[in-house]
């Protein structure tokens, strides 16, 4: 029973620790964790209507905070059709007319591709980081794991969308729900996590459904195959050349 000692430390250790951290440093892992330093995934984005349903096969690489990159792959009909996102700025590339347009902050609430994701959305933007004021409203339990709930409201300067984000973190840093609300303090659509498993050495919500509350039979769903963190990527990956001619 020597090990006994050791466990209870290091599990006392891990509540101290936890209960020290603050509300943004807690949005802060829950992003690192899910994004790594650098991130390559191959993924399949469910579109549901009540009347049809279609998918897309993607991939995607990120790196840091401000870098990504999602190709399409299938259908045959959108295979090519990629958006990169460096420093905030956004790019889209359509084969079909064989041209890169970026798009304007304006338009970075509008939907992807016909999906329940935003264009801000996808480009992963870590600013609710920094352009937040953090607070924790409460802490309750999920599988036997503690999560925090945190209400996240922008600066006055701060030019976003939403009126208040509430985040729900796992204690292993999966964040299980995402409520977007409005500036008139309706809720508009929540992210929320229907699976968790481990893959590419963490916990990662494998299946995140996005919907929205005027329109509940309607949803989209990302649902990711394989995902490998703290990868090395080539340097010349998240450029406008890389967007419209893949090298990878």
């Amino acid at each position: 029973m020597k090990w006994l000692p050791l466990v209870l430390a290091f599990a006392l250790g891990t509540a101290s620790a936890a209960d020290d951290i603050s509300a943004q440093d807690i949005i802060r892992k829950a992003m690192d964790h899910y994004r790594g330093q650098t991130s390559y995934s191959e993924m399949t984005m469910v579109i549901h209507r009540p009347d049809w349903e279609r998918s897309m096969t993607m991939r995607g690489w990120s790196e840091g905070d401000k870098k990504t990159l999602v190709r399409v792959t299938e259908p045959k009909k959108d295979a090519g059709n990629g958006t990169l996102s460096v420093d905030s700025n956004m790019w889209t590339y359509a084969p079909k007319i064989n041209r890169v347009i970026k798009v304007p902050s304006s338009m970075m609430s509008q939907n992807w591709m016909g999906s329940d994701f935003s264009n801000k959305d996808i480009s992963k933007d870590t600013a609710i980081i920094e352009d937040y004021d953090h607070s924790l409203l409460e802490t309750r339990e999920h599988e036997g794991l503690q999560v925090w709930v945190i209400e996240s409201i922008p600066h006055e300067e701060a030019a976003v969308v939403w009126g208040r984000e509430v985040l729900s973190v796992r204690e292993d840093w999966v964040l299980l729900e995402q409520q977007f609300w409005d500036q008139d303090g309706e809720l508009v659509k929540t992210l929320k996590a229907h699976e968790i498993r481990e893959m590419g050495g963490r916990m990662t919500a494998t299946r995140l459904r996005m919907a929205k509350v005027d329109t509940p039979n309607e949803w989209t769903e990302v649902r990711t195959e394989a995902v490998e963190y703290d990868l090395e990527l080539p340097g010349n990956l998240f450029t406008l050349s890389n967007l419209r001619n893949p090298r990878q």
